[in-house]
């Protein structure tokens, strides 16, 4: 194992283990939670380190940085190949691209991008497992279906009027919610965005209790194990891994 890979190795258990101690506390088996290692802005020769180094799921902002080091290792990793997670905003032109490379989409973000998307799949004759992007902070600079409030009745029935299309577009599975919340020293600040979400996702659950809302993708760095704590299942955490962006 190479030095970076063990560097890596130690990052990885320690941002583990601190998973696992958040899903104790809230009575929860740590096996739960997936964590994401996000890779942007990283070569790809550091992405080899941390498969070596243990990682199997990563996650990248933008589809052609992506894409560049998920060909660069198709040679080295075509035996057991890790799952690609796309979590960046998806701009239609890039849409057909993301359906060839990436295993899992979190952030369908509105309606345009999943039929883009769900036209692909179709073509390719896959079915992509997709998260629906809540924006539950009411940020204007975050992306996602506005979703602050959600609980007025006017608001709710809008998404769920949109959540009735996505469900019908073939090519697509959804498998639950993502969210980003605001980035905060004090992670208790963003408590309460991670459990709407989760009430979110059992109103889902009510109203169409035929489809599968397991996932909850929400959680990184600054905040994970108060996600942890709220019930995501996916984690997306970068700098605890890899250090600062290069």
């Amino acid at each position: 194992m190479s030095e970076t890979a063990a560097s890596l190795e130690e990052n990885l258990a320690r941002v583990r283990g601190r998973i696992a101690e958040a899903a104790l506390r809230a009575g929860r088996a740590p096996e739960e939670v997936t964590l994401v290692a996000v890779t942007k802005t990283h070569s790809a020769d550091v992405v080899l380190a941390a498969y070596e180094a243990g990682a199997r799921h990563f996650g990248e902002n933008r589809p052609r940085e992506g894409i560049s080091k998920i060909t660069a290792l198709e040679p080295y990793l075509d035996e057991a190949p890790p799952t690609w997670h796309m979590i960046g905003h998806i701009q239609s032109r890039k849409a057909r691209h993301v359906v060839a490379h990436y295993d899992m989409v979190h952030s369908i973000d509105r309606l345009k991008i999943a039929h883009r998307l769900s036209r692909y799949a179709e073509e390719a004759e896959t079915e992509l497992p997709v998260l629906l992007e809540c924006n539950i902070s009411g940020e204007g600079s975050k992306y996602g279906f506005p979703l602050e409030g959600w609980e007025d009745e006017t608001r709710q029935q809008a998404f769920f009027s949109a959540v009735v299309e996505v469900l019908e577009l073939p090519g697509l599975r959804v498998g639950g919610l993502m969210t980003m919340p605001p980035y905060v020293d004090d992670p208790e600040e963003v408590r309460p965005i991670f459990v709407s979400l989760r009430h979110l996702r059992d109103a889902l659950r009510e109203h169409f209790p035929s489809e599968d809302w397991h996932h909850l993708s929400m959680g990184m760095t600054n905040d994970f194990e108060v996600a942890v704590e709220e019930g995501a299942t996916m984690v997306r955490v970068g700098r605890a891994i890899f250090g600062p962006r290069g």
